[in-house]
């Protein structure tokens, strides 16, 4: 859990979100037990205003370079202005299966 909460503070430090979330999907992945390794984060910011999908990714990218040159593998985003997010009443699309390594069929 410690990797999940050092992403939650930085983002919130840094894009100050009317929305965060940051789950930790690594569970559905060929992984170890307890890994922090997938994350799945939905964020909505005004910081994100005026700004398209890839500068915003690289915005949060950079923020985490820590974390994804380590624990991190793996980092699905969905970034959202406060309109965006009213647009999309409020959700979010789900990560799909993982159908790689060991849960291939």
């Amino acid at each position: 859990m410690i990797v999940q909460q050092e992403i939650e503070q930085r983002l919130q430090q840094q894009f100050g979100p009317g929305h965060l979330e940051v789950a930790n999907e690594s569970h559905m992945h060929s992984v170890p037990e307890n890994s922090e390794t997938h994350f799945r984060v939905v964020i909505v910011s005004e910081a994100f205003d005026g700004k398209r999908k890839v500068a915003r990714h690289q915005q949060v990218y950079a923020l985490l370079a820590d974390q994804l040159e380590g624990p991190v593998h793996a980092l699905a985003l969905h970034t959202y202005t406060p309109g965006e997010w009213q647009q999309r009443q409020g959700e979010a699309p789900q990560s799909p299966d993982c159908l790689g390594g060991s849960k291939a069929g």
